[in-house]
């Protein structure tokens, strides 16, 4: 039998569970470590995922709830896509990484965590980055903590930041 202590999930596992939406609660946090906002615009935010599948795992998501895209207005997807290709763009950078892969759920059953307020997925890839943990030990490591990719990413998507969209 495998194990592996990971304590820092009990405060989830035993916590409250919030009856709101992360996606619609956060932007109002503003950007911080905390929220782990990274941007906020008119219309859309980019978010650090805090159960990441690799470094660098961002959401991008409309600040309105939604549960489909053809829910969005015109705007709306312009400002999404435009905050979407940035955000591709700098994780790129920042990480190096080899490859991307932007993806979203549609509904429960696709997958989707929170399927009435869509988002999308961005994860950085390198080559080799399957390693013998994920395959053979059926467990994912990541290398570095929140607030240090947070603290890499701040100031690489303070570009993409409309001010005065904080609220």
């Amino acid at each position: 039998m495998k194990t592996l202590w990971a304590p820092w999930r009990i405060g989830f596992i035993l916590g409250e569970k919030p009856m709101t939406c992360f996606l619609c609660e956060e932007p109002g946090r503003g950007i911080s470590p905390e929220s782990l906002v990274l941007a906020l615009t008119r219309h859309s935010f980019v978010i650090m995922n805090r159960y990441p599948y690799s470094n660098g795992h961002l959401l991008v998501a409309p600040r309105r709830h939604v549960a489909r895209p053809s829910e969005l207005t015109r705007e709306e997807r312009v400002d999404l896509h435009e905050l979407l290709t940035g955000s591709v763009e700098l994780l790129g950078e920042v990480f190096s990484a080899d490859g991307i892969n932007v993806g979203m759920n549609l509904g429960a059953a696709a997958g989707a965590g929170v399927a009435d307020h869509i988002h999308w997925h961005i994860v950085p890839r390198w080559i080799g980055d399957t390693n013998a943990m994920s395959v053979v030990g059926g467990t994912r490591v990541i290398p570095e903590a929140l607030d240090a990719t947070f603290e890499k990413l701040r100031p690489r998507f303070a570009v993409l930041h409309t001010p005065g969209d904080e609220q």
